[in-house]
């Protein structure tokens, strides 16, 4: 999983982007964030408190300059960063890259074994391209909120996470990684054009077969409520588990420690009528005890019941501690290897506070960095 060795150019601003880019900076490549002279939009988001963190969480370790690419200096100076670089990753819409002098055409005639990666919410290719988005945009025409829902009498449901994002900078950190590689069995350079709206949709694999083939009833689905034997209760403190037993040895096993038997023929049935009276019937059990109760009665017993846990507790849970999902107050690399990665610690960088640095390293001369900054 080691990238040293490896540098990145991070042409991008917000979530997506971002979270690609530190995935790439845990696995020990450099990180060189290009930012415009105002800084990434993420450092001061005005839906969240400066304090919140997000943009140190996702931006440990990597280096800042800044360079304004709406001039020629700062695209010249670009040009020179990427002809040393392994990989650029861009975040904006389809032309943007083209007018700023950062497009893969003109950074790939310095540097023939570049990938080049730009993620976008929809794609250079789609008729939305020129349109902005956020994560809800996506989720929402995604299909993802719709299927959130119990019924179509309810309002769809706001995800708490942004998913759509963080699954955009996800698989962009895995192409990039995947086209690197590659480029050392051939030798070539890649362009990568990844939209976060198509990332999303292949999230829908336990559904779209069915809807493709005419057969899907929409919502609930069997991942949000048509089951009983796959749902959330609440327990007798105001608590709430989840059960989540569609196998039917999973069920079976509920059965059993629960001691309901007569619950077990009852499983998945096709008859709306009898999943409702299963589900009346276990919203009545889950309230005979507490949410510590339940977890005790089923601890150790191979059945699928877990607990609802706040934000605060999930982190406070030993499985994080055990994976080591914490460092330093932010959460860390998802991955285990041997020999092992250390994710990167170090601060997130103050705005364009390796300017200087990074451009002498790329050979720029000393009057020519001077007009660079003067520009920016």
């Amino acid at each position: 999983m080691r990238l040293d060795g490896i540098t990145v150019l991070d042409l991008t601003q917000l979530l997506p982007g971002a979270y690609a880019t530190q995935l790439l900076a845990d696995m020990g490549a450099e990180v060189v964030k290009v930012e415009p002279p105002d800084g990434d939009s993420l450092r001061e988001v005005s839906v969240l408190t400066p304090e919140s963190g997000v943009f140190e969480g996702l931006n440990r370790g990597k280096r800042s300059v800044v360079l304004d690419l709406k001039r020629e200096a700062g695209q010249w100076a670009i040009q020179e960063l990427a002809a040393d670089a392994d990989a650029v990753i861009t975040g904006y819409r389809s032309g943007v890259m083209e007018r700023l002098g950062a497009d893969y055409d003109t950074l790939r005639q310095e540097n023939e074994t570049l990938v080049y990666c730009s993620l976008s919410g929809y794609g250079e290719s789609s008729p939305y391209r020129d349109r902005p988005g956020h994560d809800l945009t996506f989720t929402g025409i995604a299909g993802l909120l719709d299927l959130s829902r119990q019924s179509r009498a309810e309002r769809p449901t706001l995800p708490p996470f942004s998913v759509a994002d963080m699954a955009g900078g996800l698989f962009a950190a895995f192409a990039v990684s995947s086209s690197l590689l590659a480029r050392e069995r051939d030798g070539d350079g890649t362009y990568l054009d990844i939209s976060i709206l198509d990332v999303l949709l292949t999230f829908g694999q336990s559904r779209a077969p069915a809807t493709l083939a005419g057969d899907d009833p929409g919502p609930p689905g069997p991942f949000t409520g048509r089951f009983p034997c796959y749902n959330i209760y609440e327990t007798a403190d105001g608590r709430y588990v989840t059960l989540a037993a569609l196998e039917p040895k999973f069920w079976h096993q509920f059965c059993e420690v629960v001691d309901r038997p007569d619950l077990r023929e009852r499983h998945r049935s096709d008859d709306p009528a009898v999943r409702d009276v299963l589900r009346e019937e276990l919203v009545d059990l889950f309230a005979t005890k507490t949410c510590e109760e339940w977890l005790e009665t089923c601890a150790g017993e191979g059945t699928t019941l877990a607990p609802v846990n706040t934000l605060a507790e999930a982190l406070a849970d030993r499985h994080v501690a055990d994976r080591s999902m914490v460092v330093d107050g932010r959460l860390g690399l998802p991955a285990r290897a041997e020999p092992p990665v250390d994710p990167a610690t170090e601060r997130p960088p103050e705005l364009g506070e390796h300017t200087r640095a990074v451009l002498e390293a790329a050979g720029v001369a000393a009057d020519e960095i001077d007009e660079i900054v003067e520009e920016t």
